[in-house]
């Protein structure tokens, strides 16, 4: 038997205030961009927006169903928008926030399974990493270096 460790690094700030000026930007449009989702089931919403090697910005939130599979979280609605208005350009970093009133958004959050799938692919397909800045509404912030380091054992 052999074991093996996986492991990363990430940064984590305290606020808002210690991020450069365009990472704080970015976390303040997703924040601003989850009163866009359409969240009547859970209450949850998700904002995701992406900063683009063009310089564009792009947005997505959750859009649930009541056919709850058919349901598509922020990042895949992202992901989606990117490819189809801006082909084959780099996402260089996504900021992901959310806010509900069932819980307190105070801390980051990551994305699901499928997305972290979706996120890596669209890594591999233009061979760039995505940054992701993963925060709240307040509280501390994490930045990921690459969206495929959540996923260590990808298809």
């Amino acid at each position: 038997m052999k074991e093996k460790k996986i492991e990363f690094e990430y940064e984590v700030y305290d606020s808002i205030g210690e991020l450069n000026e365009e990472d704080a930007w970015l976390l303040n449009e997703a924040r601003s961009v989850t009163e866009q989702a359409y969240a009547p089931y859970s209450n949850f919403h998700v904002g995701a927006v992406a900063m683009l090697a063009n310089g564009e910005v792009v947005a997505g939130t959750n859009q649930e169903n009541a056919s709850y599979p058919v349901g598509i979280c922020a990042e895949r609605v992202l992901l989606g928008s990117v490819a189809t208005l801006h082909p084959n350009v780099q996402v260089k970093s996504i900021a992901i926030s959310y806010n509900s009133d069932e819980v307190k958004s105070d801390h980051p959050i990551s994305p699901c399974g499928m997305c972290r799938q979706s996120l890596l692919e669209y890594e591999t397909r233009l061979k760039k990493p995505i940054r992701l800045i993963l925060g709240g509404m307040e509280g501390k912030i994490f930045i990921i270096s690459s969206a495929g380091l959540l996923l260590p054992f990808a298809f």
